[in-house]
């Protein structure tokens, strides 16, 4: 595994398993079947409905606490100091944790300034490690980091190789970039890209694990899902390859065009 060492010199798995849309009936043996194959780092989020199933997979993996890096997000309804800080101590005890390793706002929505002020009073009362933002443009985001006292570690956004997000990544500065979507949710034939298939097939690799060592090549933590084994497996296994001609390939080129270019063939057929 590799890993990124965060701005407040909090190391983080760069690759880890996402719970978005996981069946709260599923998640504890989801998580569970990641963990065994190696995952150590979980993203969930109090909006997904299933912390507690990760809580309880953390609780019957056999790890040490501390071996893993756990992931959740305050949740829009949930925006406000008082009603923020009642929404971690909820997310700790469905993680059934002591505390969180990375908590982030989940959207930029309602009075997130209080609950960026309740997540900083909890990472300096040792109940969250690390703190961040999600879905944050840079206009939102130049916003909170300049006014925050303890600066966002992370900006999740939509990341993948049609999105690199590059505007953002002028802004950032020491904030690490995570990518949900490393997969554009499948859109526009996105597993069938022939840029991504033919260099993938050229190290015996899929074109999803070409588009997530591309993003790992780059720097952005990714949290690819999936509830199917062979697929989490398949996830993991992108760290002995680093084709050159991918990283050329992919920079050069503006992605975001290409993309629109594809949502409109596949718009017209």
């Amino acid at each position: 595994m590799e890993y990124v060492t965060l701005n407040n010199g909090v190391k983080m798995p760069i690759l880890g398993y996402g719970v978005y849309q996981t069946p709260p009936a599923d998640t504890e043996s989801c998580v569970s079947s990641a963990i065994k194959l190696g995952y150590r780092s979980i993203d969930t989020a109090q909006a997904y409905g299933n912390e507690e199933g990760v809580g309880n997979a953390i609780a019957g993996c056999g790890l040490p606490r501390e071996e893993l890096f756990i992931t959740t997000k305050i949740w829009i309804t949930n925006a406000g100091y008082e009603k923020a800080k009642a929404s971690i101590d909820a997310s700790l005890k469905k993680l059934r944790s002591d505390y969180i390793d990375l908590l982030l706002i989940h959207q930029p929505f309602g009075d997130y300034y209080g609950s960026y002020r309740a997540m900083e009073e909890a990472y300096k009362d040792g109940k969250v490690r690390a703190i961040g933002v999600s879905n944050f443009y840079p206009d939102r985001f130049l916003d909170i980091a300049h006014f925050a006292e303890v600066k966002p570690a992370i900006n999740q956004m939509e990341t993948h190789v049609f999105q690199q997000q590059k505007q953002l990544r002028n802004h950032l500065g020491d904030t690490r970039l995570m990518s949900w979507g490393p997969f554009a949710e499948g859109r526009n034939n996105f597993f069938s890209t022939p840029e991504l298939v033919s260099i993938g097939a050229a190290h015996n690799k899929t074109a999803a694990q070409t588009a997530l060592r591309f993003l790992v090549q780059s720097g952005v933590v990714i949290i690819p899902k999936s509830v199917h084994e062979e697929r989490m497996k398949e996830n993991f296994d992108i760290f002995d390859f680093t084709p050159q001609r991918l990283k050329e390939r992919f920079h050069a080129q503006d992605m975001d065009e290409v993309f629109r270019q594809l949502a409109r063939k596949a718009v017209r057929s």
